[in-house]
């Protein structure tokens, strides 16, 4: 009878240590960087290495990273020198990426390999992709041979793609075996995987064709098939597939864990929530800084020259578009030295007109992301940003034009050039709202159709069509009427 497969099970890695009764109040920042990161400076700077492990110890490897980002570069540096130049194996994965390469390459090489033989393929893949070529070889050229290879292996798939993140420890079993004979070899095996939560079921090609949740496993009768109790709608994730898609079929179907295949469909990993919990969290943060025309990778601990190149880039595009607005100011010069009001009032409908832009440029980003807006409804969510755009441009009007004649009045003008002037403010923001939603949906639209991420560049062109927009038809339609 043929062992189950058990892929690269050479690797155990370190159980996660519960984290302490204290650390309840440690998201309190004042009440955390008063109990942990300053003393933990001050240890530091007095050398104090029993008072820095009495302090570790009190807290969850996920707060130890904070309490590391939190202080400054040349107490972490020291920090990790009094630690013998090394950390807890647990600690690395939850470092910020901006702060790993500083971490790592402060640590001994052989300090970082042990380290790495500690964690899961996924957790160690995590922390070596943020180092340079040389640094890594460095590193895994003092791990034992299976780590290197299992590493290695996770490296040869592109960055952000299923089998980069995948683990590649998991428990499978041949349809024919029993539940009772499953739980022995469970229990009698040591190389398990840190965390799962079903055994996967193989066929003679190692193609996983179902699943059993462990809940299940435990209730079922040890003298059971596995291949009876086992769940066969089972969703494959290809090593190929991107991140993005991994965590949307998670959501979509409300996935615990899912077996990775290669071309051939045989299993060569697996995926577990907890690992699509980090791919949210990274790619919600990421689009959140691409709107605000920030690389992705940016973050505080970033140096300052760092910090300057990143949005600099951004900076010189919004000063172009910037530049075009003037433009289209210029074109009126004449009809604002006439009436001085209109260089009072344009601000208003460009800032109006950006402001409904980018509520309705999130949204679109964010559907986008979710599949929510598709070619199958997009049709139907642009009339009906048009319609919004219009009654919202409609109750403005009425407000502004109201609010602009009377102000007019107030400053000696004639009642038909106040309410001239009433007019035209509330007719072009009208025009400039429903320009705005028109924006806010077809420019990322448009964006993805062509390839490109709608979260980086969309806030830019958006911001571009409502101030030109805004300030062409307010100008133009004061020019026409008011003179």
């Amino acid at each position: 009878m043929p062992d189950p497969v058990i892929l690269d099970d050479s690797r155990n890695g370190p159980e996660t240590p519960a984290p302490q009764q204290e650390s309840s109040a440690l998201h309190d920042e004042l009440t955390f960087a008063e109990r942990y990161v300053e003393p933990v400076a001050e240890a530091v700077e007095a050398r104090d290495v029993a008072r820095i492990q009495a302090l570790f110890d009190e807290l969850h490897p996920a707060d130890l990273a904070d309490v590391i980002a939190l202080l400054h570069e040349d107490d972490r540096l020291s920090l990790i020198e009094l630690l013998g130049g090394s950390l807890p194996a647990e600690v690395l994965p939850e470092l910020d990426p901006g702060l790993t390469e500083e971490v790592v390459t402060a640590m001994r090489p052989e300090a970082v390999a042990e380290a790495v033989s500690e964690l899961d393929t996924d957790d160690a893949a995590f922390i070596l992709e943020e180092l340079d070529d040389d640094k890594r070889e460095e590193i895994l050229a003092k791990a034992a041979i299976s780590d290197r290879l299992a590493l290695n292996q996770a490296f040869d798939y592109e960055e952000e793609s299923a089998g980069r993140l995948m683990q590649r420890e998991v428990f499978a079993a041949p349809s024919y075996w029993t539940v009772g004979q499953i739980i022995d070899r469970l229990r009698g095996k040591e190389e398990l995987p840190d965390r799962f939560y079903e055994v996967f079921v193989v066929d003679p090609g190692n193609k996983p064709i179902g699943a059993v949740p462990l809940a299940t496993l435990l209730k079922t009768q040890r003298d059971i098939p596995i291949e009876s109790i086992m769940n066969d709608d089972l969703w494959t994730i290809p090593v190929s597939m991107d991140q993005e898609d991994v965590a949307y079929k998670f959501e979509q179907y409300n996935l615990i864990s899912a077996p990775v295949v290669d071309d051939s469909g045989r299993l060569v990993g697996m995926i577990t929530v907890d690992d699509v919990v980090e791919i949210v969290h990274a790619e919600s943060a990421e689009d959140m800084l691409a709107l605000g025309g920030v690389e992705s990778d940016a973050g505080i601990t970033d140096t300052v020259m760092e910090t300057v190149r990143s949005r600099f880039s951004w900076l010189a595009v919004n000063l172009g578009t910037a530049i075009l607005a003037s433009l289209v100011i210029s074109l009126f010069g004449a009809a604002i030295e006439k009436v001085v009001a209109l260089a009072v009032l344009m601000p208003i409908v460009a800032s109006m007109g950006g402001n409904a832009g980018t509520q309705t440029l999130t949204v679109a980003v964010r559907s986008l992301a979710m599949r929510d807006l598709t070619t199958a409804n997009a049709a139907r969510i642009v009339w009906r940003e048009t319609i919004v755009g219009g009654l919202n441009g409609i109750m403005f009007a009425l407000i502004m034009g109201v609010l602009a004649a009377v102000w007019r009045l107030s400053m000696g003008a004639s009642e038909s050039e106040a309410i001239r002037l009433g007019g035209v403010i509330g007719a072009a923001m009208i025009i400039n709202l429903i320009a705005a939603g028109l924006a806010g949906i077809l420019i990322p639209l448009g964006l993805q159709r062509a390839g490109a991420d709608p979260a980086v560049s969309s806030a830019v062109f958006v911001t571009t069509v409502t101030d030109v927009v805004g300030f062409f038809v307010f100008l133009g339609l004061a020019a026409a009427v008011l003179l």
